[in-house]
Parts: C-alpha cells; structure tokens; sequence
C-alpha cells in the first residue's frame, strides 16, 4: 500500500513541477532517491509519465492523466444535466456545476437563463472558495480553510472567525449563498455535491442579484440542497 501512496504522491510532484527530476521531486516530497527513482520507473511503466524533451532524467506528465480527468468529469456532467434542467425549469434561472480544485471551484458546465438580464460566466473559469456560494458549499465540508482570505468586494468574508461561522451555518442547513462577496452584482445559491471521501462537486442558482430577494433566496436554498442530494445519490 505504502508503494501505492509513493507513486501517487510522485505523479502529483511530476504534474506540479513538470518537467522534474528525481532529486527535486526527493526533495520536495521529503522521500529518498531511490523511493522516487522505483515511483517513477512504475509510473513510466504504466503510462503516466514520459521523459521530458528525450532526456530520462527530467519528467512529465503524459496525457493519460487528461484522458482518466475528462471521463470522470464527463460522467458527471451526464449525471448532472438532468437534476440542472429541472433546477432551471423550476427557477427559470441559470445553474452552475463546478468541482473544487486547490482554493477554487471551476465552471465545467451551466445551463442559462432564458430572461434577458443575465450574468454569463465563462466555462472553466475559477471561484474562490471563501468569496463564492459555490466555494462555500464544498469549503464547508472540508477540514481546511484557504490560507489567505483577499477581499473582492465590500461583503466578502475576510476574518477567519467570521468565515468558520459563516460555514457552520451553510452546514446546518445545507445551501451556501452568496450575497454580492466575489462580485457585487452577482447572488447565487448553492449545495455540495458529495463523495465518499467529501465534496467532488457542487450545484448552484446564479441569479443578478436584484432578482433574488431574501425569500427567494430561502425556496432556491431549499431547491438546490434537494437537487444536490439527487445528483449525490446518482453518483453512488
């Protein structure tokens, strides 16, 4: 199992520091040369990583990585479109599905408005986790919070105390929401999508933020927390 972990760890050094040699990937994982030497001879084995530019020393990641990121991702994108046609029809309002990455989420895909005043957001574009509903959501069930709290508009949550708070509450009642925190014309609501091992998604009502009243916001929080829990269930 260790020789698992090792080479896990390794491919994730690779991708991060690409192209790398051993002693910067022993280094930088604390591990012996010979432990990253056995980890990148199996992962070269396998197909995860090639040497970079002809030279066996240095290493990168090959595109089977890409290949494994997009079926998973495409799986889920199918399961979810379904549950954000029905938020849509229900709403009339635009839904987002993003998936946490490092002190992100990213938009993978999103279903639009039909109402002429809309806020588009361009596919894989990144959220903060701590300034955004979608963050939110999946911040609050992990065991961490990002290192650093940037403020973007006058509403977003910059003290940690506040935002601990803030998260306890979300996971009370199950919906994060935003109220103007990344930007200020901007209201969404949102809930985590989650795994075995914690979140790997979340789902969110986009609205300006002139349209979502402090009532609408409690029947779309509601909303969105069942739809969450039905693409959770789809996905186990």
């Amino acid at each position: 199992m260790q020789n698992v972990i090792n080479a896990l760890r390794v491919l994730e050094e690779v991708a991060a520091r690409q192209p790398a040699g051993v002693g910067e990937l022993a280094r930088g994982l604390g591990l012996p040369k010979s432990t990253v030497q056995r980890s990148l001879r199996t992962l070269h084995e396998a197909g995860w990583i090639r040497p970079a530019g002809g030279e066996v020393t240095r290493w990168q990641v090959t595109s089977k990585a890409l290949q494994v990121a997009r079926r998973t991702e495409l799986g889920l994108r199918d399961a979810a479109m379904p549950v954000m046609e029905e938020l849509r029809q229900r709403t009339g309002e635009t839904i987002h599905l993003m998936v946490p990455e490092g002190d992100a989420v990213v938009l993978i895909e999103r279903l639009e408005t039909d109402k002429p005043l809309r806020i588009v957001l361009p596919l894989g574009i990144r959220l903060p986790l701590h300034a955004s509903a979608n963050g939110k959501a999946v911040l609050a069930h992990l065991a961490r919070a990002p290192a650093e709290l940037p403020a973007y508009t006058e509403t977003t949550i910059t003290d940690p105390a506040a935002l601990g708070a803030e998260l306890a509450a979300v996971h009370t009642r199950g919906y994060a929401d935003n109220r103007g925190e990344w930007r200020s014309d901007i209201a969404a609501v949102a809930a985590a999508v989650l795994g075995s091992d914690g979140p790997i998604a979340s789902l969110s009502i986009s609205t300006p933020a002139s349209r979502m009243p402090d009532e609408l916001r409690a029947e779309y929080g509601k909303l969105v927390t069942r739809a969450a829990r039905t693409l959770t269930e789809s996905l186990a």
